[in-house]
């Protein structure tokens, strides 16, 4: 039995889909599903009274990915507070409470976050320095952190995913945008960026978590993962837009340019994720579980501008 939540999210749904195609138990923080039964439960809450006994027991492994997200320009000197009450308050809460019912294997959802903005030089590694710069990083660096503790103190079994940018159908924010963008034919002055960026799609990063569930080498094993090879912000555009039958409209302009004139909007964070370079390497996972994305970017960009298409989002 698995205990998944953040189930309604993103990430949560497609999970509970690959699991319902697998016929395999689960409970949720809004359900509980066996077999074909369901009954109601609590929602997920970093409230320090909550009880999560009653979902936890009898359950091998829960799937942590229900989280306070990342919210753009959130500059409020309180957003640290609110992060690390929800992100590691909450994680730590649930993790021990998992602990002392005795599950066995605790799989959470981090971030490339913890490793920083933006790799310089060479890829991210699991081993690297964290270099967290925004409230959200931080209070994921600190829940891993947390879960190490307690997997010190009490030998729950903790793993750690990592992912960057995730893409997917039900995909918001930015990747969102930049399938409105091509869509709509917006000319874009992106045609001479030449930076590289990691990306996952959703379904290759819930059979990572599935391996993660269930693979003896996986306990107190931290890894980072991706699609595969890197690919730059015109590239993806171009792909998108083959993915949407829609040709990306891409125009030369230098990157230094627009990155200032971003900086002095205050979109300067914008630019950088378009213009900047954020690779991981993905080689522990892969060596460790011998796991390999089984969808190709292309299959991911497909079903994604299928579940796009039927009209705006």
């Amino acid at each position: 039995m698995l205990l998944i939540t953040g189930a309604t999210g993103f990430v949560g749904g497609a999970l509970l889909g690959r699991l319902r195609a697998e016929g395999r138990s689960y409970r949720t923080a809004g359900q509980t599903r066996l077999g074909t039964e369901a009954s109601a439960s609590g929602s997920f809450s970093a409230d320090p009274g909550s009880q999560w006994t009653p979902l936890l027991s009898g359950c091998d492994a829960v799937v942590h990915l229900a989280a306070r997200v990342h919210v753009m320009q959130e500059l409020s000197a309180l957003a640290l507070d609110a992060f690390r009450a929800v992100n590691v308050q909450g994680t730590a809460m649930l993790a021990r409470q998992a602990a002392q019912v005795g599950v066995r294997r605790f799989v959470f959802l981090s971030s490339v976050k913890v490793n920083g903005e933006g790799s310089v030089g060479h890829p991210y590694l699991e081993r690297d320095l964290p270099c967290p710069r925004d409230a959200y990083g931080i209070s994921k660096w600190e829940a891993e952190e947390v879960l190490r503790e307690i997997a010190r103190e009490t030998g729950l079994e903790i793993v750690i995913l990592r992912p960057p940018l995730v893409y997917g159908p039900g995909v918001k924010a930015n990747f969102l945008r930049m399938m409105h963008w091509v869509q709509r034919g917006i000319p874009l002055p992106l045609g001479i960026v030449h930076n590289q960026r990691s990306i996952v799609y959703v379904g290759n990063l819930v059979d990572a978590i599935v391996r993660c569930i269930d693979h003896s080498a996986a306990a107190g094993e931290t890894f980072l993962v991706n699609d595969g090879d890197p690919v730059s912000t015109p590239q993806l555009l171009r792909e998108i837009g083959d993915a949407l039958d829609r040709p990306a409209r891409l125009f030369p302009f230098p990157p230094a340019v627009l990155k200032i004139g971003a900086t002095l909007m205050g979109r300067g964070e914008d630019a950088a994720r378009l213009l900047g370079d954020l690779v991981v390497d993905d080689s522990a996972i892969r060596t460790t579980l011998g796991w390999h994305p089984p969808f190709s970017r292309r299959e991911g960009l497909a079903a994604t501008a299928a579940w796009f298409r039927p009209g705006p989002r």
